[in-house]
């Protein structure tokens, strides 16, 4: 095992032992495993990052002092950080694997720069890897999807990639090693647990090797992806041209090719999604004139090309009286319920808020630069525009993001955050909730 752990770092040139690496490790017996196989290969410059999601309770805090003791005796530097993932998750609209997944990486990146970290190691294994593959197989995602788990994405590291799960225990039985056992992964709450528990012993069945077979599979998927990319882009330089910020695609090229996803992949960029790629593929030669938007462009089919441009119009803003139901924006649509319930789970697309804060009418706009508002869970003012760049927000959606005003002041960017000064309280007797829906959908 070390030797093959030594061999596929080198392989794929991950590091090196010089290297000042920052090894993410939960206690478990993968990243247990990790951390030794490091040590053991001869790579001194190492630290430890433990993330500490605060879901598990005492379990969560025994985890904790597990990994921090192993470092103690190891001389091993530790670093460790404490998440209120749960309200994270649902300032956010996301779940809590994806809001746990966000703030360790993001932790991660922010200690590496600190500490001039070369690499950051996770401990994902071959089988995570090929659980992957399968959820996201079982969600229609597109080839790049299933290609598992990238041993490397910039200074993220996988240098566990080649080992199964049990040949990560076994090792660790071999060597005496210990580790904590999280007690959620024994049960099927999660979409992943059920595939590991109920899917992958039958396919053992079948074949033992088939865990190893299924790593060939995705290594020649990922030949085939470079294969992809080197003939889309002569896809491009042949039938796609650029002329004053629009995109001219001749019609020529689906006679030769004519399947949706040669389509889609070069309207991916501009915002257009695949089944939007089907229904434009199946009107290219019967409807000139007809157009179709994506988030930020637009798409015109003409006689002999496909053109797409970017939005142009402008979209006046619009009022919302306390008696209304429905508002329309652009592209958008807001729905607006009062309750008397001070209950205020919302996702993304949802805003509730304390309907005694609000002066009627509301103004719904576009955002402006200058804008400010006060990001819920925070007491100091942000703006806008930089409320954006920290979420990653992309530039060509940036013109499309609207504000929700009262009385001047903003208590909804609209999809993304509500306003601090208007959230809902225990004092709270009277709530609306106003949901956002794209058309583009």
């Amino acid at each position: 095992m070390l030797q093959r752990f030594i061999d596929h770092i080198r392989a794929n040139h991950l590091c090196a032992p010089p290297d000042r690496l920052l090894l993410a490790v939960s206690g478990g017996v993968d990243s247990m495993v990790m951390l030794h196989l490091f040590q053991q290969a001869g790579y001194a410059n190492l630290a430890v990052a433990h993330a500490h999601f605060g879901l598990r309770g005492k379990e969560s805090d025994e985890d904790e002092r597990f990994v921090e003791g192993y470092c103690r005796t190891q001389g091993i530097p530790f670093f460790v950080r404490h998440f209120q993932t749960k309200e994270y998750a649902l300032q956010h609209g996301i779940s809590i694997q994806m809001a746990a997944r966000n703030l360790r990486y993001a932790w991660f990146n922010e200690l590496a720069d600190e500490g001039q970290f070369v690499c950051i190691a996770t401990a994902h294994s071959l089988t995570d890897s090929i659980e992957t593959f399968l959820l996201n197989w079982l969600h229609g995602a597109s080839a790049e999807s299933l290609a598992g788990i990238p041993l490397k994405n910039q200074r993220v590291i996988r240098p566990l990639l080649f080992a199964t799960r049990s040949e990560i225990e076994a090792y660790a039985a071999q060597h005496g090693l210990t580790w904590r056992e999280d007690a959620t992964n024994a049960t099927d709450a999660y979409a992943r647990n059920y595939l590991r528990h109920h899917v992958l012993p039958h396919l053992a069945q079948i074949n033992a090797e088939w865990q190893h077979n299924a790593a060939r599979s995705m290594e020649k998927l990922k030949g085939t992806l470079m294969l992809q990319e080197e003939a889309l882009q002569k896809l491009k330089e042949k039938y796609l041209q650029t002329h004053s910020g629009e995109v001219v695609i001749r019609k020529e090229l689906f006679e030769k090719l004519n399947h949706p996803f040669i389509l889609y992949k070069l309207l991916q960029p501009y915002g257009f999604s695949y089944p939007q790629c089907i229904t434009i593929a199946g009107l290219i030669n019967t409807q000139p004139g007809k157009i179709f938007l994506s988030h930020s462009h637009q798409l015109v089919i003409d006689r002999t090309t496909l053109i797409v441009a970017k939005h142009t119009q402008a979209w006046p803003g619009v009022t919302i009286s306390s008696t209304m139901t429905t508002a329309e924006l652009g592209p958008y649509k807001i729905i607006q319920e009062f309750s008397g319930s001070n209950k205020h789970h919302a996702d993304a697309s949802t805003a509730v808020l304390d309907a005694q804060k609000l002066t009627y009418p509301l103004y719904w706009r576009v955002w402006r630069n200058g804008d400010f508002f006060y990001p819920l869970g925070m007491n100091h003012r942000k703006k806008i525009s930089d409320f954006l760049t920290d979420n990653k927000v992309p530039l060509t959606e940036k013109s499309r993001i609207t504000v929700l005003e009262s009385n001047g002041n903003i208590v909804w960017v609209v999809g993304l955050r509500i306003d601090n000064r208007f959230k809902v309280t225990p004092a709270t007797t009277r709530t609306v909730r106003l949901t956002v829906i794209s058309n583009f959908d």
